[in-house]
């Protein structure tokens, strides 16, 4: 591959500090394509913290780097772009859960991993787009509250015997696809496979051919014998999908469908951050212990 002598500067960059550099899979193609690991959130976090480096650069957002910080607590986290932020994190606040699980007595909460250290803390178990069904039907009680997305808990529903409290948050950029959008494309390019994120409307779900997390949608296309699919997530992940499957076609239902705050970090932030070792995402160690429980639970759970 050509690097741009940016991108050269900070492989250059990582090299002098030892350092690791994660890339979400909805950040910019320039740095998905010079990153150590590119993945999910957790996915993310999980492979650094079984890695020999002692930095971690993430580019993602807040929430993201603190779960590095939450696996990785002997590592150095830093976020290139501190403001880089989460519509869907900020629905939801310590306070606001403990108030609302004062509501429902002995209901466990199932925590989305798109959320703060600090409302983890205060969760039963975590969950991911890709597990949150699974991990509601290991739970012995017949009620749950899911926080924070609507969508992904309306969608656990359809799969769960469980009555399942919802908290009125959402990914501000999934939930405005519309079902129309997606009917459109698919009138566009009629042989295309529907792909949908969960954190997408019930509505656009149910014209999916596939409802997949991130990570999922990368290996139902890889082993898919569609040559064109429509894909309902956030745009980045196109770059990914075009890279690994070069003979396949692409198309996102919506030009709305891009999120600003995984756009934020540039390659010059990355620079700065790497040589100044800051802006430092770091967890206080009681809420770490207690948000760590709430991971554990979630990687306790047995797989299918």
């Amino acid at each position: 591959m050509n690097l741009s002598p940016q991108q050269r500067e900070v492989r250059s960059w990582l090299e002098k500090r030892a350092a690791i550099l994660l890339a979400h899979n909805y950040q910019p193609g320039e740095i998905q394509d010079i990153a150590d690991l590119t993945g999910d959130s957790l996915g993310l976090s999980r492979a650094a913290s079984q890695t020999s480096a002692k930095v971690i650069v993430f580019c993602g957002v807040h929430f993201m780097a603190e779960t590095a910080a939450i696996l990785c607590p002997e590592k150095l986290v830093l976020l290139p772009r501190p403001d880089a932020g989460c519509f869907m994190a900020d629905t939801i606040t310590p306070e606001s859960l403990r108030q609302k699980k004062a509501t429902l007595p002995g209901v466990p909460v199932v925590m989305y991993v798109n959320s703060s250290a600090a409302v983890k803390a205060e969760s039963d178990i975590c969950c991911t787009s890709a597990n949150a069904v699974r991990v509601v039907n290991s739970l012995p009680q017949t009620q749950v509250l899911m926080a924070p997305d609507r969508n992904l808990a309306l969608y656990t529903q359809r799969h769960s015997s469980k009555k399942i409290y919802l908290w009125e948050g959402c990914c501000n950029i999934h939930d405005q696809l519309t079902a129309a959008e997606v009917l459109a494309c698919k009138a566009a390019h009629p042989e295309a496979s529907i792909i949908a994120h969960p954190e997408c409307r019930p509505e656009v779900l149910d014209l999916a051919d596939a409802v997949r997390s991130t990570s999922g949608m990368l290996t139902y296309v890889r082993h898919d014998d569609h040559q064109e699919f429509i894909i309902g997530t956030e745009k980045g992940l196109l770059h990914t999908l075009k890279r690994e499957n070069p003979q396949k076609h692409f198309y996102s239902p919506s030009e709305r469908l891009l999120c600003q705050d995984m756009k934020k970090i540039s390659l010059a932030d990355i620079v700065a951050s790497l040589q100044n070792l800051a802006p430092v995402v770091s967890v206080p160690p009681d809420i770490r212990q207690r948000a760590l429980l709430a991971v554990n639970r979630m990687m306790a759970v047995p797989r299918d």
